[in-house]
């Protein structure tokens, strides 16, 4: 640091503890830097901006191990800004969440889609250097904290054809998120899906278990994944519920638009022609963490919004068009012996719900029993549950998007409900609580900053994540923020944010979908559709030494 940096440093700390002194009791002698006492030192360098607290940690080794202290504390800060200029809207969320000291280990973005993805990358990639893993993403709609009036909000862009039908939406699709976390006990990597002629899966899996277990002896802790909106993820995801088991939250965006710097090389544009289909943010446990460490650990719960309707049906002629990526296939049912066209099921499962005029977005689920190998490690079948979105019917086919449905695959429609999405909500606003009251959250010590900040001495959440279908949010409920009330109601205050997605990524146990398992004791189902996913952060500081 240079002298008169320094010295303006000190000068400006000396002043702010003269105030804060001042204003607590009157001081019979002038105040130094020196005189002042390490808890109000702590609350003076805790106000700095990141980047002036970097700067301060080099002044002496009593300001660097105050500052090192409450930087491995966990730090999760996100802000969002609707400004129609890409540049001072990066500006504006980058110099929100840098406005408290923190230590970045990753940092994720997601922009409007009118805003150039190449140029919003380079713009937040340079605000934050080449050393730290950086994501961001092209969405449907923003939720956050807003960098300038501090309200959470809701955008959600309006991307539908028909702008009045749905005028409730913005119709300027400008906005920027950006969230930035620091996890205590973890570290996180960068690993892309690479692909050639087809996707390197098995690259990619033996990338992140090579990695996991070199950090850790141990599989990862946490994996975010952003997929390409024009790949089938459905392979990846089987692979990877296989390969994981529930202990390793598997969460994320199954249909994006990305670029990516990984902290150790320059950031590439991710087209058709590039080599990364996706990429995945990897949590790995730091088995060489510093003492005085504590633990981050993830939740996750998910809000379903899809409903069965119908009978089960059997796909019979199924061929798969590869070249506009869709299914077509014929139906049978359990008491006819003829085949039944897309246009009359359709009709039917219409007029079970009710409506006339085709308006309601359909999607068939198909329980399919997939084949995983991983390694030398083969398992004889795992029933994955896996949707496609119904895209018309005529005389002859139904047709739905996608491919991955084989002859005689039994299935079941199911439609968007939003009165289970809000009851469902409810259920996740319940189990928040139940966590709330499990990790006795936010209760500070005697000695909590007035910033918010804290020692930390019990178990607290400190931010949260959620990936919400774009189908959802006010158009859908009647009323703005159902998705996020959750975690709002259960944890004011403390960082959330989140987008609208177009495939919401959870892996787990979800045999609810399936009303008969066939013998199956379990279900999987990693890609969820009109579905809300909530990723829940809290931390657990190391054991107090006894007296």
């Amino acid at each position: 640091m240079a002298p008169k940096q320094r010295q303006k440093l000190t000068a400006a700390a000396a002043a702010a503890a003269a105030a804060a002194a001042a204003a607590a009791a009157t001081v019979p002698e002038p105040t130094t830097i020196d005189s002042i006492g390490e808890d109000l030192l702590n609350n003076i360098l805790s106000r700095l901006s990141a980047e002036s607290c970097a700067s301060a940690a080099c002044v002496n080794s009593s300001w660097n191990l105050i500052i090192n202290r409450f930087l491995t504390l966990p730090n999760l800060s996100s802000a969002l800004s609707c400004n129609p200029c890409l540049q001072d809207a990066v500006d504006e969320v980058v110099d929100k969440v840098l406005a408290r000291p923190i230590r970045p280990q990753f940092v994720m973005a997601s922009i409007g889609p009118s805003y150039d993805l190449k140029e919003a990358h380079y713009l937040i990639t340079g605000r934050f250097g080449c050393q730290i893993p950086v994501i961001t993403s092209i969405s449907y709609g923003i939720f956050g904290q807003d960098a300038n009036t501090n309200q959470f909000e809701e955008v959600q862009w309006n991307t539908m054809k028909d702008n009045q039908a749905h005028e409730d939406l913005r119709n300027e699709d400008e906005g920027v998120l950006v969230t930035v976390g620091f996890l205590p006990g973890l570290i996180v990597d960068l690993i892309p899906l690479k692909r050639a002629r087809v996707l390197l899966i098995d690259d990619f899996m033996r990338s992140i278990t090579d990695l996991s277990f070199s950090r850790s002896a141990s599989s990862p802790m946490g994996i975010l994944l952003f997929s390409d909106k024009d790949i089938d993820i459905k392979p990846v995801l089987a692979k990877l519920d296989y390969a994981f088991t529930e202990e390793t939250v598997i969460v994320g965006d199954a249909g994006s638009r990305f670029l990516y710097q990984d902290g150790t090389i320059s950031n590439r544009f991710n087209n058709r022609e590039s080599s990364s289909a996706a990429v995945a943010l990897l949590f790995s446990r730091d088995t060489n963490k510093l003492p005085g460490v504590g633990e981050t650990q993830f939740h996750v719960m998910l809000s379903t919004g899809v409903s069965p309707i119908g009978s089960i049906y059997k796909a019979v002629n199924v061929e798969a068009k590869f070249r506009d990526n869709s299914t077509q296939f014929m139906v049978r049912t359990e008491g006819i012996d003829y085949y039944l066209d897309g246009e009359t099921i359709l009709d039917q499962i219409y007029d079970e719900l009710g409506d006339h005029t085709h308006s309601q977005t359909l999607y068939v689920g198909v329980p399919k029993t997939r084949r995983c190998t991983f390694g030398d490690v083969r398992i004889s079948s795992m029933c994955m549950h896996e949707f496609y979105l119904v895209l018309r019917g005529d005389n002859e086919y139904l047709y739905v998007h996608g491919d991955g449905i084989s002859d005689f695959d039994s299935f079941q429609f199911y439609h968007a409900n939003p009165d289970l999405a809000y009851a469902s909500c409810n259920d996740v606003s319940n189990d928040m609580k139940l966590l709330k009251q499990d990790l006795n959250h936010l209760k500070n010590d005697d000695h909590s900053n007035s910033n918010g900040s804290m020692h930390m001495h019990k178990k607290s959440v400190f931010g949260g994540m959620m990936f919400a279908c774009y189908g959802r949010g006010k158009l859908f409920f009647g009323e703005p923020n159902v998705d996020a009330s959750p975690f709002l109601e259960n944890f004011p205050g403390v960082t959330f944010s989140g987008t609208y997605c177009n495939g919401e990524i959870a892996h787990g146990d979800y045999s609810f979908y399936v009303k008969e398992s066939k013998g199956q004791s379990c279900i999987r189902c990693s890609l969820h559709e009109f579905s809300t996913v909530y990723l829940v952060m809290s931390y657990t500081p190391p054991a107090l030494p006894e007296d």
